[in-house]
């Protein structure tokens, strides 16, 4: 092997101890780094590993600042950081996971699917996972209907972040952080820790600076959220686990949440402080929220018995304290974070890191049925965009309330104003045999119990529109000269949203004794038994002979060429008469309806006797038809001729 030129010996020693000063650096900042990242000071974690990346790429440095800037909601660095590591080597288990939560919360909906599915893939039990990737995949429904909400960002000075709003004296109660000094700053982000505070409403553009408490609340470490019982006397709070000036932390370097309550006395300060029963050394207990009778405590913990993360749980009054902690349930919970309940009625609004999720937490509804919980629902854009969205308050009209985010950056209190839902019922009516959209039809909507009418007539494009009412039931009926009247019910039920629903009408012509074929009327073989299916079908027959009064009915029914000919005979009128009495059950006036069996005489296929045909061949011969037999108004015209 050559030696080296005497010329390059020096420039190579300069290189050797250049990169040498890099990597000394480059440690100095990890280990920095990694201190603070254990403290849980991850501003200062993250400033130390960007020094770091600066002179070396080191994928285990590069997930630890993406790790420090995700908890400080920094999602473009984490990102960027999680895409790097990704380079070097794939990610997998809570990086992917975690990473895929920051590509959500950049709306990179497809980027995040295929990391849940690597997840899944690694992990096919991972519920979280599985639950974000069907939010993935379906995030357009999040945004169906943008218009049910107004979202303003409340302008409220001395204060850089607020979340939590619980009304109070003249305006809000609010859990908020302040800028701070080096030294009396909270690691995790290098701003002053929660407090409560007091914000003065003027108007929802104009509010006092803000001020905390007065009394004993606010410590030197987290305060809040809190939430207020009705007469405003008492307040449930949540507090770091300090006494005096000293942080309690485990074994793990953690300091757990408590949960605290104060009374106001006659000053108007907050005194009387007294620890929550089921608050331990071990979990976090806080975020409280009340019923409205204020004998249940709704509360978050990360408590044993729990489904993973931080789950809802309550505890109710029993007349001496509060009984033995309850978890909601899996309906609820999830092996994700569950966090920031309030309570409204029977309606338990909360936010979550899973169930089908926009990204980070989004805010979900659920209701109180009979002391069941119903499948959370998500409130949607723009309520949930995704960033976090939590503390969702609503006031006691329903109209109007507050949230907190930090869509536009630091976590903030928003406004929000309910708008009312358009409902809607749109149609055309149109004649059954082409299709053709009838002019001049007469539709009517209506209202029930009430029975109040609306009624329109129809254009040349047949088309008919109406307003309804949320939580409303009607009928809708249509009819034209010459058809046959149809009816339909309508209900909005259970819509939030503003919906058209939809609502076509089809009107058969009167043609005396032609016959109509009902559809889905069949019988089983050798019976005359009125089936489920086909019950189905002979409600809509009923209500279509009592929408036309005037008219008399033949029911005929059919059967295949199986059996004798006097056989089938016998078997189809039986079935004719088992329809009959079925309709008259319904309501239809018995003088009003004939039954008559055709047996095989009128087969609508080549399966006559003796043929090799399927049993779905022979099934559409078993079939049931009507036909207007009368009309009374066409009946005395024709006796006046």
């Amino acid at each position: 092997m050559r030696p080296l030129s005497p010329t390059l010996l020096p420039m190579c020693i300069g290189i050797a101890a250049g990169a040498a000063l890099l990597t000394s650096c480059a440690n100095y900042h990890v280990r920095k780094g990694d201190e603070a990242y254990g403290l849980m000071a991850y501003a200062k974690a993250e400033r130390h590993y960007t020094k770091a990346l600066d002179h070396v790429q080191d994928r285990g440095v590069l997930v630890r600042a993406a790790e420090a800037a995700r908890k400080q909601n920094h999602a473009e660095q984490a990102a960027a950081h999680y895409q790097a590591a990704d380079a070097i080597a794939p990610l997998s288990g809570e990086e992917a996971f975690h990473y895929g939560q920051v590509l959500m919360s950049l709306g990179r909906w497809e980027q995040a699917e295929g990391r849940f599915l690597a997840v899944l893939n690694e992990r096919p039990e991972d519920g979280a996972a599985l639950d974000l990737l069907g939010s993935c995949q379906g995030y357009r429904s999040f945004y169906r209907d943008s218009t049910q909400f107004t979202i303003s960002e409340l302008p409220l000075p001395g204060i850089r972040t607020a979340f939590s709003a619980v009304p109070y004296r003249n305006g809000l109660l609010i859990t908020g952080e302040q800028s701070a000094s080096l030294q009396k700053a909270n690691p995790w982000n290098g701003l002053s820790f929660l407090d409560l505070y007091y914000v003065e409403k003027h108007t929802l553009a104009n509010w006092s600076p803000a001020e905390k408490i007065k009394g004993d609340v606010n410590g030197p470490y987290h305060e809040g959220p809190a939430v207020l019982s009705k007469d405003g006397r008492t307040l449930y709070f949540t507090r770091s686990n300090y006494y005096t000036r000293k942080l309690h932390k485990d074994a793990a370097n953690v300091s757990h949440l408590k949960l605290f309550r104060a009374q106001l006395d006659e000053k108007g300060e907050w005194g009387e402080i007294r620890e929550f029963g089921f608050n331990s050394e071990s979990y976090s207990v806080g975020h409280p929220a009340l019923s409205k009778d204020g004998r249940t405590l709704y509360f978050v913990s990360d408590m044993p018995g729990g489904l993973g993360g931080t789950d809802i749980w309550k505890c109710v009054d029993n007349g001496t304290g509060w009984n033995t902690p309850e978890n909601l349930g899996p309906t609820v919970n999830t092996s994700g974070n569950e966090m920031f309940p309030t309570v409204n009625g029977d309606v338990l609004y909360f936010s979550s890191t899973a169930h089908e999720n926009m990204g980070g937490l989004d805010i979900f509804e659920a209701h109180d049925e009979g002391g069941q919980w119903s499948s959370p629902q998500n409130l949607g854009y723009p309520i949930n965009t995704t960033s976090d969205d939590f503390g969702f308050l609503l006031d006691s009209t329903g109209t109007g309330g507050y949230l907190s985010s930090n869509r536009s950056g630091p976590d903030r209190v928003y406004t929000l104003f309910v708008n009312e839902p358009v409902l809607l019922v749109s149609g055309t009516v149109m004649g059954d045999e082409d299709d053709a959209l009838l002019a001049n039809a007469e539709v009517t909507l209506t209202e029930l119990p009430s029975l109040s009418d609306t009624t329109m007539m129809t254009g040349d494009d047949g088309a008919f529109t109406f307003k309804l009412k949320r939580n409303a039931r009607y009928t809708l009926k249509a009819g034209h000269p010459g058809r046959l009247t149809q009816t339909r019910p309508v209900s909005t039920q259970g819509l939030s949203t503003s919906t058209t629903l939809r609502a076509d009408m089809k009107l058969p012509s009167l043609v005396l004794d032609k016959a109509i074929a009902v559809r889905n009327i069949y019988y089983d073989y050798d019976e005359w038994n009125i089936r489920p299916d086909a019950a189905v079908e002979l409600d809509k027959l009923a209500q279509v002979f009592m929408d036309n009064p005037q008219m008399s009915f033949e029911l005929s029914s059919h059967t295949d060429s199986r059996g004798g000919d006097t056989y089938n005979l016998v078997l189809s009128d039986a079935r004719a008469r088992s329809a009959v009495d079925y309709l008259i059950r319904k309501g239809v006036d018995p003088h009003r309806l004939t039954a008559r069996g055709y047996g095989e005489s009128q087969l609508v296929n080549r399966c006559t006797n003796g043929a090799k045909c399927t049993e779905e061949e022979h099934q559409a011969n078993r079939r049931t038809e009507f036909k207007v037999t009368s009309v009374k108004e066409l009946a005395s015209e024709q006796e006046e001729h």
